[in-house]
């Protein structure tokens, strides 16, 4: 279907007088309507069949919360590497442990940042709290509340024009609305997060409400993070996900360039369903790596705690020391005391036994304030999150 642009280009003056044209999209939803054809419904009906398996899988794990706050993590760190981080899994998990890893600081408190301001919004929603511009300003103000960007109006929309590649505006790749007309356009979209005028599908809404929120960019940083976060926001909100378990950073990490390209596709031509075919791709590949995750998650750990409970004489305190590195699988010795309840004398004693067993690795060579790596199970969580160089 051939709509046009999905919104109007205004001119507007940058700094030094330069002419530019900047984008203001329509409000939501398109005009005309979607054209979902067979093809297209098949593939939407199977992202959410794959989301539902991906929302009963948490059956399996012992300790719900215990895979949730690593995989929260793990998507952290590649939300944060798409915007230029160089932050791994392993440097924000000893970042957390007061262990300053070998990297930029800046680089793992932008990463720790992320993974606060998931979980204020998380929090808010399970609080009763309705997904709005008021929330979004809310996670916006955690995302940059430390470190770089600190100093670009946390939880504020900005007051000036911004853009995409280039140096400035008249050589950018994208020039999102000028800020006199961000308040209309965000308004627009909270409406339609709140099914005003309609009420949509909630994949089709979190899938639309992305890229609504990409084009309008309403902050001067943060925006494509924030725009991620809101697609797992808006499936919990709407019931399809309980937990937040579908994240699709490593999906558009690994296809960078065609992303770009169906957003500006989406702006030129309202192409929405190109984009909405690649979005539920995308969720399909996404929940279903993550039911992967958890089955060899739950696998690794099974077959470990089997050989840890088999040990001669410690094998109480081998079992508690063990579930601790479940809860870190990157700590220190008085780390895993303080999870396990067990003396560190006996959790230094315990972890020889297990770095024996091949079960541990000690990863510093140090002599003091070492760090023990449950490797096998951090390099299944681990996967995919290699910094981008």
């Amino acid at each position: 279907m051939k709509r046009g642009p999905s919104g109007q280009y205004l001119t507007v003056s940058s700094v030094g007088g330069e002419a530019v044209r900047a984008f203001v999209p329509a409000p939501l939803p398109p005009i005309p309507g979607l054209d979902i054809g067979p093809d297209l419904r098949n593939r939407l009906d199977d992202a959410l069949l794959t989301l539902g398996r991906l929302d009963s899988v948490t059956t399996l794990l012992p300790d719900t919360h215990l895979f949730l706050y690593m995989y929260v993590r793990k998507e952290a760190v590649l939300s944060s590497q798409i915007e230029g981080t160089q932050s791994s899994l392993s440097d924000l998990l000893l970042f957390e442990a007061d262990d300053v890893p070998g990297v930029p600081l800046d680089d793992v408190v932008e990463v720790s940042s992320y993974v606060a301001a998931l979980e204020h919004g998380l929090s808010r929603l399970r609080d009763g709290f309705p997904l709005s511009s008021r929330l979004i300003r809310e996670i916006h103000r955690e995302l940059l509340s430390r470190g770089r960007g600190a100093e670009k109006q946390p939880g504020e929309f900005r007051r000036s024009q911004n853009w995409i590649g280039g140096q400035r505006p008249g050589n950018a790749a994208f020039v999102p609305p000028p800020p006199e007309h961000l308040a209309d356009a965000v308004g627009a979209l909270e409406k339609w997060l709140h099914d005003q005028p309609e009420r949509t599908p909630p994949l089709i809404k979190a899938a639309l409400s992305h890229v609504q929120f990409e084009t309008i960019h309403p902050f001067l940083d943060g925006n494509g993070r924030v725009g991620r976060l809101l697609v797992t926001l808006i499936l919990c909100a709407e019931g399809v996900l309980h937990d937040p378990l579908l994240y699709l950073s490593l999906y558009l990490k690994q296809h960078r360039a065609r992303y770009y390209e169906l957003l500006d596709s989406v702006r030129r031509e309202g192409d929405w369903e190109a984009w909405l075919d690649f979005f539920a791709t995308g969720v399909i590949e996404s929940a279903s790596s993550a039911v992967t995750t958890v089955h060899r998650l739950v696998e690794r750990a099974k077959a470990d705690s089997e050989r840890v409970a088999g040990m001669p004489r410690i094998a109480g305190t081998a079992l508690r020391v063990f579930n601790a590195l479940r809860q870190r699988p990157l700590a220190s010795s008085s780390t895993l005391a303080s999870l396990s309840g067990v003396s560190i004398p006996s959790v230094n004693s315990t972890l020889a036994a297990l770095t024996d067993m091949e079960i541990v690795r000690e990863v510093t060579g140090r002599r003091r304030n070492r760090i023990f790596s449950y490797e096998k199970y951090l390099a299944i969580l681990s996967e995919g999150t290699e910094p981008l160089r």
